[in-house]
């Protein structure tokens, strides 16, 4: 699949915006902050209802509006005419509204499924570095990719994750012997809730890990100039392994649960579940973090997302793959084996600073991005006007 067209009103930077997009690779240039991410930016919001950027809606309105609106159409291949219109409203403080070819859907994570993009960018080296909670949102955020019905999972899990907290932080300090027989039979409920749930999630989170290992293993081996190979093994203070069913994996957390329930009361906090779960990576027999070099971890992130975008085409699906920003920061060598494996995308999506920071062999469709009194710079790029709203467009 791939977008034709990506329309915008009051997203990020733009008042309007009007891009024409075709098959194969597309390369944004101009000097940072012009609005080149912008664009890409909200690709990935339709496909995800997500930014790599932010974690909430409010900075993609832009100042002063009241909301933004995103529409793209996206057709299903190069030889399959059939498109679709996706559009979502964006509005900060209330729920945002979605449609899929004019027909306005119940919910917003009904959109998803309807395109899929992977994108790689400068923060995704915090994938390999920071905390446990950016490598559960890459594995949620791909299982989510994989089967758009475990959005639903993930929306109610996080529900009764708070609620329960809630609860257990109204009770901290206590002991369990303290807590009342009703408040321990609705804990027990939360628990039963949580449980099944996050058995889902555990689930869906090793049989995607379980597939994007050998993929992992194979774009490391053709992104990085050594012989190590990378690994990704998933943590739980549960002892989990891919194969387990899922009424087993609910009663081994809901057995846990059991065993900490008195630590948790004291502390006021939920100790078990996937929110708490971590994958260890590793390079060669070393684990990346604190260990690994800033080359190493940006060819790990780098083939984290090679790995995703390749378990997206195994399982039948073509993505939009996006590079934002990423050629800067990579040596020549990775440079030109990234540019390799993005060339076999049906489209790439890549923003620059400077077109000579992309390789030569991604070739294609160029716009001039600027934002300002000349926002076009005809004369110096020899663009064609593309959008009132500060791009133009040329073929490379």
């Amino acid at each position: 699949m791939f977008v034709t067209q990506l329309s915008l009103a009051d997203f990020r930077s733009y008042p309007l915006a009007e891009v024409p997009l075709e098959a194969g690779v597309t390369v944004f240039t101009g000097p940072n902050g012009q609005g080149k991410t912008n664009l890409v930016e909200a690709v990935e919001y339709l496909a995800t209802l997500g930014s790599h950027r932010v974690a909430g809606d409010a900075p993609l309105v832009r100042f002063g509006a009241d909301r933004a609106l995103v529409r793209a159409r996206v057709q299903a291949g190069p030889d399959d005419p059939r498109q679709l219109l996706l559009e979502i409203e964006i509005t900060p403080g209330r729920a945002n509204k979605a449609s899929l070819n004019r027909s306005p859907l119940k919910r917003p994570r009904d959109l998803l499924g309807a395109l899929r993009v992977v994108v790689f960018a400068p923060d995704d080296l915090a994938i390999v570095k920071d905390d446990p909670s950016e490598r559960r949102r890459f594995i949620d955020d791909l299982v989510t990719a994989r089967w758009p019905r475990l959005a639903g999972v993930r929306a109610d899990y996080d529900r009764v994750l708070r609620q329960r907290s809630t609860l257990l932080k109204s009770l901290s300090g206590r002991s369990a012997r303290q807590v009342p027989a009703e408040t321990a039979s609705t804990l027990d409920v939360w628990d039963e809730s949580l449980a099944g749930l996050g058995a889902e999630l555990v689930e869906a989170r090793l049989a995607t890990l379980a597939d994007l290992q050998p993929l992992l293993e194979r774009s490391y081996a053709e992104i990085a100039p050594t012989r190590n190979h990378a690994t990704a093994v998933y943590k739980s203070a549960v002892a989990v392994e891919p194969g387990l069913a899922r009424d087993q994996l609910a009663g081994l957390l809901a057995a846990r649960m059991r065993e900490r329930r008195g630590e948790e009361i004291a502390r006021g906090v939920s100790l078990v579940g996937p929110h708490r779960d971590d994958i260890t990576l590793g390079i060669g027999e070393l684990p990346a973090r604190g260990y690994a070099s800033h080359g190493e971890s940006w060819s790990l992130a780098l083939a984290l997302r090679l790995a995703s975008f390749g378990l997206l085409r195994a399982d039948g699906v073509e993505p939009v793959l996006v590079l934002d920003d990423v050629f800067a920061e990579l040596d020549e060598v990775r440079r030109e084996r990234l540019a390799a494996t993005a060339v076999t995308a049906q489209q790439v999506l890549i923003t620059a600073a400077v077109a000579a920071d992309v390789p030569a062999g991604l070739d294609g469709r160029h716009f001039a991005v600027a934002i300002g009194e000349s926002p076009l710079r005809q004369a110096e790029t020899g663009a064609d006007v593309a959008a009132a709203s500060g791009v133009g467009d040329h073929q490379g």
